[in-house]
């Protein structure tokens, strides 16, 4: 029996590539976690659309002349998540610090935006700049009477980690507390009317000096950083937001050797017809090339 080839394979892996654990560079992880969501939950099927969406697409990255199919990319499929918040951040910190570890670098696909406060935890930085892509600041201190979710996530990290740089892109809907908050904390905020008004090539080189002394970056993007026009299943979307191209220039433009993890979150696959999951998946692919393309350069 042994010897005998079965022409079969696990079927829904990301991009359709797997390499082995050992062997792996990039290691993809699934979060299907959405228990605080507010408005549109959903986004715990969203691992599943993605990988699905990552099938059809092409594998060669114009923007930094990289092919996945060369790549060293393995998909450990998805994390037993909890009904309790904290301990699936537990098991999200966890993960994410052992395959630091060894050397790999985590992909995390939510879920919702509250596992980046685990995954950020588990990389164990101290001269860390999260690069957050996000139509929210997500930094209040409570809301619906949770002090740990997806709209306060960002205030925990900062006041736990306590990241050297956290630069916000894209947002574009906030509270008077959380605008506060920022200014006194000193976290930077890109609007998406300033990226438009300066451009993305601007904008990226603006955000490279404010972090250049950060030895690590932590890179998220909530997918309702676009307009609802190019992404309308997400959880909570917010008109007047970015253009795909745009999103892709600036993560293309902001990955470098630095980066130590990166998650992509928000994706409710029940709310369009698979939009949102291909450009989810699209902007995945352009991170991990522009990743590969900058050890090389």
């Amino acid at each position: 029996m042994s010897d005998y080839n079965f022409h079969s394979s696990q079927s829904n892996l990301f991009s359709g590539l797997q390499t082995r654990h050992e062997k792996a560079r990039y290691v993809i992880v699934g979060v299907p976690f959405d228990l605080t969501s507010s408005y549109r939950p959903g986004a715990r099927f969203a691992p599943n659309a993605i990988r699905e969406a990552s099938l059809n697409l092409e594998t060669y990255s114009f923007r930094s002349e990289v092919d996945l199919e060369d790549l060293r990319i393995h998909d450990m499929g998805d994390l037993h998540v909890s009904n309790d918040v904290k301990k699936t951040l537990e098991r999200v910190e966890f993960t994410v610090n052992s395959l630091v570890k060894a050397d790999k670098l985590p992909i995390l696909i939510g879920g919702e935006h509250t596992l980046t406060l685990g995954a950020a935890n588990g990389t164990s930085e101290q001269n860390l700049a999260v690069l957050d892509f996000d139509a929210h600041l997500d930094l209040r201190d409570q809301y619906q009477d949770l002090t740990i979710s997806h709209a306060t996530f960002l205030r925990r990290l900062n006041e736990g980690l306590k990241p050297k740089k956290i630069v916000l892109i894209g947002s574009r809907a906030a509270c008077k507390e959380e605008l506060t908050y920022a200014e006194r904390e000193g976290i930077a905020l890109y609007s998406s009317r300033r990226i438009r008004e300066e451009g993305a090539k601007e904008t990226a080189r603006a955000i490279s000096e404010a972090i250049s002394d950060c030895t690590a970056t932590y890179l998220t993007v909530d997918m309702d950083v676009l307009d609802p026009a190019y992404a309308p299943g997400v959880q909570n979307p917010e008109p007047d937001g970015l253009t795909i191209h745009t999103l892709l220039d600036l993560v293309s433009s902001l990955t470098d050797t630095r980066l130590v993890c990166a998650d992509l979150v928000e994706v409710t696959p029940p709310y369009d017809n698979g939009t949102t999951s291909i450009q989810a998946a699209k902007t995945l692919f352009e991170v991990i090339s522009a990743c590969e393309k900058a050890s090389f350069s």
